[in-house]
């Protein structure tokens, strides 16, 4: 059956690959698999069509035959999962893996997609600069403990993985923050990402997107 994913139809980051379905993209482009792409406007996320796939309307969602899916992470997880070249086949290794997915997730993107909206849509309010500084220490906490664990490491356990993905995503969002340049292992880590075919590939579709509806 066919892949369809999910995106925005005029993307909010113009395509500079910030958008949730980013990772999706690049999972499939890692593991081979081909993939149609329906683009959606915001108000027809917030439609029934589309609530019936993802109850809180956004994107990306994942269909194929009779399987929909919701969160980017839990698709990126679905397609390691049922494809080989995302996670290590040796039963230790995976379980890594999967540990890194949930904390680039549930541990590092959180304050650092806070500051991308707080720098959207708090910059007027009295409490701004307060706010950014908070989740700046914490930010800086989280990059300090992840530069710590890598080292002088390629990827964060062993060969490329789900967990490098959706980390190097997670990080790609601190480009023009400064901090990421404090820890040079990490902004070559993100710069190893991104120099994957792969990275690459998903990257140009997402651009092409953009530029598509701009045109228009």
């Amino acid at each position: 059956m066919p892949i369809t994913i999910t995106a925005f139809e005029r993307s909010p980051d113009r395509g500079q690959g910030l958008a949730r379905d980013m990772r999706v993209r690049w999972a499939l482009e890692e593991v081979g698999q081909p993939y149609d792409v329906r683009l959606l406007s915001f108000k027809a996320m917030k439609q029934e069509p589309h609530l019936a796939l993802h109850p809180f309307g956004q994107i990306p969602t994942y269909e194929e035959g009779d399987l929909a899916l919701f969160e980017s992470g839990a698709i990126v997880f679905h397609i390691a999962e049922r494809h080989a070249g995302l996670l290590p086949t040796e039963p230790n290794g995976r379980a890594r893996a999967i540990t890194w997915m949930f904390a680039a997730l549930n541990t590092v993107e959180p304050p650092i997609f806070d500051r991308s909206l707080v720098n959207i849509l708090e910059r007027d309010q009295p409490w701004y600069e307060q706010r950014l500084r908070a989740l700046d220490g914490i930010i800086r906490k989280r990059l300090g403990d992840l530069s710590s664990h890598m080292g002088d490491a390629d990827w964060l356990d062993g060969a490329f993985s789900a967990g490098d993905l959706l980390m190097v995503t997670v990080l790609r969002r601190l480009h023009g923050s400064g901090m990421l340049e404090e820890h040079p292992n990490l902004a070559a880590y993100v710069a190893r990402g991104e120099a994957r075919p792969a990275y690459k590939r998903a990257f140009d579709a997402q651009l092409a997107v953009f530029t598509a509806a701009s045109a228009g």
